[in-house]
């Protein structure tokens, strides 16, 4: 009798080195991640917000094309952060608009 041939995870055992933490597979969640961290810093926060948004968008969209590749946490921090700090940001630029005309 012969023992069974071994089983291989080939979806699984690509191992990447970081364990899955960093989803390199999906670089638009990741560079939505590190836009919406970078989207609270005063005066570019802005732009950064909406860039952050838009590819946390693309970037679950890639995730629920092809699930084997990571990065819906990553997307949607990226989402999140850049949400809120644009939202914020737009406050601060329509608020510094009105003070502007008031002064005059």
């Amino acid at each position: 009798m012969t023992p069974p041939a071994p089983v291989y995870a080939t979806e699984v055992s690509e191992g990447d080195g970081t364990g899955g933490v960093i989803p390199y597979k999906n670089p638009k969640a990741l560079i939505a991640y590190y836009l919406g961290i970078l989207s609270g810093l005063p005066l570019i926060g802005f732009p950064i917000g909406i860039a952050a948004f838009v590819l946390g968008i693309q970037g679950l969209q890639a995730r629920k094309r092809n699930p084997v590749i990571k990065g819906s946490v990553h997307a949607g921090i990226g989402i999140g952060c850049g949400a809120i700090f644009t939202i914020l940001w737009g406050l601060v630029i329509v608020l510094i608009v009105f003070a502007l005309l008031a002064g005059k």
